[in-house]
């Protein structure tokens, strides 16, 4: 028996080796996805903001903080499609999905979900959806389909369907959210049929007060008693429930997407004056605390050393940041010029974090231009998925920069933005083109911008030095019209279709 014992202890070793280099090659994947949080809301961005966020400064000193990380779009369903498939959405669409309205997917769109399902991971989204569902199969007979900025009435709905063309369509194995918190319906959804039936129309009137974007409610079907304040712990308890039931056999993605601190302003009691920015800091204050609560449940599972983290935003911070920076002295975009909507730089460039155990180095910080449609080849590269040349066609591996080793500098050619068709911004080095007469869509106050030191622009587009003008206050398209005609060119050649990353040449 003894003989036997010594002869297999070496085989059980062997097998148990294997396994634990197997698991280390197919990590867990959680992204948490903020809503209008600008670049300068993450305190570990902006140490004089007025907002704390101790569970995501604490998560860049874990993994690498990038000082340079941007999101393709200023607006959210666009942002999200681009993070989900590796393409910019400018070369599909603009806009975001508005209420009751279709998915922007097609059949056969490669998604990061598929890629990892593909590949024996647990999948599952949990959060703010926001693109899109065929709700039209839900629709009676004889209910003709409105305005696609109302919701229509519950009555015109069959709310005892399944909702085709969600996020099972998509490559999760499994949904929990309500879609968009200020779009209806106002219920939510589990997989692919909603959890209660909405009966009513929205009245913000059964609301508690809403400290700031009450207006953003659109009209729609309800749930009787529906209480925007509990979605954020909901979604939360309902994404830390999934991962609780997770284990080590089999590998896991998570794609966490907050509906907040996106308007309207819903801290709960508990947060209310954690932070020195008004009711907004506070509901930045309560996200962290949610972000928080999925880290932890990773450490207690004893997850956390084999799952990469992913932290970012969709967007920059909304209109409502003008008025904060008057009343409270913050400036949710940071160092930074724009807000939401617009193609200055605090449009797009978002807090963005990566934790990855044994691989990144804790508490670096890059400069490197990257942006969320580099995750996908990124993740293809780290589970052993060979992406196909029409696959996350604008994506980037960014394995080798997150690993500290050499890789060729800088790692993207360009990296291109946009919110509107009318207006893109394209980014090579430290140069910055923008397409355009003006980069603002937010409409800022009158006088706003005159009060920063910016003056109105007279070109027909404008030319930008990053590292030496951060802030975007010297255009400097008339001093350099060789640079103008050389970056106008790569543009186009971007928007004709070419410029893709290197798998897809």
């Amino acid at each position: 028996m003894g003989i036997f014992m010594n002869r297999i202890t070496p085989l059980i070793l062997l097998v148990l080796l294997t396994l634990s280099c197997f698991a280390a090659d197919r990590p867990n994947v959680v992204i948490i996805y903020a809503d209008d949080m600008g670049f300068g809301d993450l305190q570990a961005n902006n140490p004089e903001g007025k907002i704390p966020t101790p569970n995501l400064d604490r998560l860049a000193s874990q993994g690498m903080r990038f000082s340079d990380g941007h999101s393709s779009s200023g607006i959210c369903t666009p942002s999200r499609f681009a993070l989900l498939t590796g393409q910019h959405h400018w070369r599909r669409f603009h806009g975001i999905v508005t209420s009751m309205g279709g998915t922007v997917f097609e059949p056969d769109d490669f998604t990061i979900a598929k890629m990892f399902k593909s590949k024996g991971y647990n999948t599952a989204a949990v959060g703010k959806w926001h693109l899109g569902w065929d709700w039209d199969a839900l629709r009676k007979p004889g209910r003709e389909k409105g305005d696609s900025r109302n919701g229509g009435h519950p009555d015109d709905y069959d709310w005892s369907k399944p909702i085709p063309d969600g996020p099972l369509a998509q490559g999760f194995d499994y949904y929990f959210g309500d879609g968009t918190i200020n779009f209806p319906p106002y219920c939510y959804v589990e997989n692919d049929r909603v959890t209660e039936v909405p009966t009513v129309l929205m009245d913000t009137d059964t609301f508690k007060e809403i400290p700031e974007g009450r207006w953003e409610f659109r009209n729609g079907p309800m749930v009787k008693g529906w209480d925007p304040f509990e979605n954020l712990p909901t979604i939360t308890e309902k994404a830390v429930a999934w991962l609780e039931k997770q284990d080590e056999d089999t590998p896991f993605f998570l794609y966490f997407a907050f509906g907040s601190p996106h308007a309207p302003i819903i801290p709960n009691d508990k947060f209310l004056g954690k932070s020195e920015a008004g009711p907004f800091g506070d509901f930045v204050f309560e996200t962290d605390a949610m972000a928080g609560r999925i880290l932890q449940v990773l450490e207690e599972k004893k997850l956390a050393d084999n799952t990469i983290v992913v932290f970012t935003a969709d967007n920059g911070p909304e209109k409502y940041a003008f008025e904060r920076l008057e009343k409270y002295g913050h400036w949710s975009s940071g160092p930074l010029r724009g807000m939401k909507r617009d193609v200055w730089e605090g449009g797009h460039r978002v807090p963005f974090i990566i934790k990855w155990p044994g691989n990144v180095k804790p508490g670096k910080v890059s400069d490197e231009t990257i942006s969320q449609v580099d995750l996908a080849a990124t993740f293809a590269k780290i589970i052993g998925y060979k992406l196909p040349k029409d696959e996350a066609i604008d994506s980037y591996d960014l394995s080798l920069l997150l690993k500290g080793k050499k890789h060729k500098q800088p790692l993207r050619v360009a990296t291109v933005q946009n919110t509107h068709d009318r207006a893109f911004a394209i980014r090579q080095g430290d140069w910055l083109y923008l397409d355009a007469k003006s980069g603002t869509h937010s409409q800022p106050p009158k006088g706003f911008e005159e009060k920063r030191g910016y003056s109105p622009d007279a070109t027909p587009g404008l030319l930008y030095n990053l590292d030496e003008d951060l802030a975007q206050y010297n255009n400097l398209y008339e001093k350099h019209p060789e640079k103008v005609a050389a970056m106008k060119a790569l543009l186009e050649r971007y928007k004709s279709g070419e410029g893709c990353a290197p798998h897809s040449k």
